[in-house]
């Protein structure tokens, strides 16, 4: 760095007497007045030190020249205009020196000129070097030809640990098809995407919409996915308001980017004083939706948290993951089927819970149309254990996690849900219990759901292709 800083302040003396040489040359109309050359020429070094001084005062030895671009410029024009003003008012007015006054404009224009080809000469050749490092396997598209996909690409272009080319943009602005961007063509807009991912052979589509809504981004990532390219995401627009766009901040597409509209956010802390020194049971509390419940209700100081799960891997994981965030949690974790009543008294009567949520069920519908009386079973019968279980012992409140598919269901799995329900609103009817049942819709991530299992036949594809 040190040594980078001598060199760019030999370079900018060099250039000070060069300019002024030219400048002069350039005013007597390419004739060179000597007699007035050797009347500047005594205070070239005082020139020097002006010149320099004021440039380090810019900082301009401090940039750095490989990511050089407009504020770089900016500060280097504002730097010399500082130094002709001073230099007007010790040579012309304080020293009195006969030099033409052209030559006060003519001199920081030729240095202007000198000292940026110099420093952005260096980020090209910086960039050129770089691209001589690209493999022809390794392109990438960038979705989004805006600010923040003209960062990526400058970054991608200049970065020398970055051994990757960008090959071609996409944008939805018709008006910017056909143009270029640092060289790379915008090639057309989403629905070009497959087709251009073949023409140009991408194997990475780098995704920079970060203004864009979940819906537009959601639609861009459905088309990506069909072409089997490795997808990467910037983050939402807070990025750009902060300045934070590089390739480091690009991320993996994740499952909300799928969703296709903004999440629910539901004020947790309205209902936390339900929760808050009660006893709260949750059936099922090892699958997706019963572990976040009981993430949920962990953080919210239950007097008891009571998990039932008849599945021990899933009730160990949840309970080591409570136990470390949350150590002073008054946990208990009992291995127990539904469809066992009796256990189910006993658990009942020994934790007496004030809250059940209630979320153990067979809930694979291909699964449950091969095997439909263990859907009933499990449903049906295990629903009708804990609702009586409840009403014996006076449970405050007993929420049924239910499905869309009750709404008029059309297979076994929805059928048993639905009758689940009738049974929560025949009990409502007779018991001080209060009971409620609230139906989930496709749960994104859940264990069963189609994602996760995208994600594994992706990263397995990924393998092989590596392989």
């Amino acid at each position: 760095m040190f040594y980078r800083m001598i060199l760019l302040a030999i370079a900018d003396a060099i250039f000070v007497v060069l300019a002024s040489f030219l400048a002069m040359f350039i005013r007597m109309e390419f004739q060179m007045d000597w007699e007035l050359w050797f009347n500047y020429v005594p205070w070239i070094w005082l020139d020097i030190i002006i010149t320099l001084g004021v440039f380090h005062f810019f900082k301009l030895y401090k940039s750095l020249w490989t990511f050089a671009s407009m504020p770089e410029l900016r500060e280097t024009i504002v730097a010399v205009i500082v130094c002709a003003f001073i230099k007007v008012i010790v040579f012309a007015l304080a020293l009195d020196i006969v030099i033409p006054r052209s030559w006060y404009v003519m001199e920081p224009m030729v240095l202007l000129c000198l000292c940026s080809l110099t420093r952005f000469s260096y980020r090209n050749l910086r960039s050129l070097k770089n691209n001589t490092k690209v493999t022809i396997d390794n392109k990438i598209m960038i979705v989004g030809a805006g600010e923040a996909g003209n960062i990526l690409l400058r970054e991608t272009l200049l970065s020398s640990h970055v051994n990757q080319k960008v090959v071609c943009l996409i944008d939805d602005n018709p008006s910017k098809k056909g143009k270029y961007m640092n060289n790379v063509p915008i090639v057309g807009n989403r629905d070009t995407i497959i087709n251009n991912v073949k023409k140009y052979g991408v194997t990475e589509i780098y995704i920079a919409m970060p203004s864009a809504t979940l819906k537009d981004r959601s639609d861009i990532v459905k088309i990506c996915e069909e072409t089997g390219c490795q997808l990467k995401i910037l983050p939402g627009i807070y990025q750009m308001m902060s300045g934070e766009v590089s390739i480091s901040k690009l991320r993996n597409v994740e499952i909300e980017d799928l969703l296709g509209r903004e999440p629910v956010n539901v004020d947790i802390d309205q209902i936390a004083g339900h929760i808050k020194d009660k006893v709260i049971m949750i059936t099922g509390g090892g699958g997706s939706i019963g572990s976040e419940l009981a993430r949920q209700v962990a953080m919210r100081n239950p007097k008891q948290l009571v998990i039932v799960d008849i599945y021990e891997n899933n009730a160990y994981s949840i309970q080591m993951e409570l136990l470390h965030d949350y150590p002073d949690l008054n946990l208990a974790v009992r291995i127990a089927s539904i469809r066992d009543n009796g256990k189910i008294d006993k658990l009942f009567e020994e934790f007496r819970p004030d809250i059940v949520y209630h979320a153990a069920a067979h809930k694979h519908v291909p699964l449950m149309e091969e095997s439909p009386n263990e859907a009933i079973k499990n449903n049906v019968f295990g629903t009708l254990n804990l609702v009586k279980a409840a009403d014996k012992y006076g449970v405050s409140h007993f929420v049924q996690i239910s499905s869309d598919k009750a709404v008029n269901p059309t297979n076994i799995m929805g059928a048993t849900k639905r009758i689940c329900e009738m049974i929560i609103q025949s009990y409502s009817k007779k018991s001080e219990t209060i009971f409620a049942a609230v139906r989930f819709g496709n749960v994104l991530g859940s264990n069963g759901s189609v994602i996760p299992l995208f994600k594994k036949t992706n990263r397995k594809r990924w393998t092989s292709n590596c392989n």
